[in-house]
């Protein structure tokens, strides 16, 4: 009786560390990240973007896209002051996120903007602004709005 116990206890034994094993391996493959399930970095291609209708200009040229994306930012809003300058910002999965340092009457000024990368057009973000009115409170709240986006062009537009 005790050797049936035993063989018992060990053919118990032997298949638990089985079933452990097995669960590992396939515990293992689910972390392993397939095609399907990796979401692909939206590309960010130097040249220009721009938007131009309804009397609203917009040109960005996107002059070196490395760990610190810079270009040129141009805004011709209907019935107000235009003010053209550079930019230098980071891009975040699809967000891309920096300073835009510029002249408007004069006077130099910077402010964040940032613009979600989606489908080879730039949208750009709006949210609420810190008490300076330079830089967004939360940046993980901004709301990107396609109303006017700026698509992918050949760098001959003036703004």
């Amino acid at each position: 009786m005790k050797k049936i116990t035993y063989i018992f206890l060990t053919a118990l034994l032997i298949v638990s560390c089985k079933t452990k094993t097995e669960k590992e391996n396939i515990d293992s493959q689910a972390d392993t990240p397939t095609m399907d399930r990796v979401k692909q970095a939206p590309s960010l291609e130097e040249g220009c973007y721009a938007y131009n209708a309804n009397g609203n200009q917009i040109v960005f040229e996107i002059t070196d896209v490395s760990v610190t994306v810079l270009g040129n930012l141009s805004y011709a809003l209907k019935e107000k002051d235009g003010n053209k300058g550079t930019f230098a910002g980071t891009l975040n999965d699809s967000v891309l996120l920096g300073k835009y340092t510029f002249m408007s009457e004069g006077k130099q000024s910077t402010r964040e903007v940032a613009f979600l990368v989606e489908d080879g057009q730039l949208i750009e973000g709006f949210g609420e602004l810190d008490s300076t009115g330079t830089a967004f409170k939360n940046i993980n709240v901004l709301s990107f709005s396609s109303y006017m986006p700026l698509s992918k062009t050949e760098c001959d537009i003036e703004p």
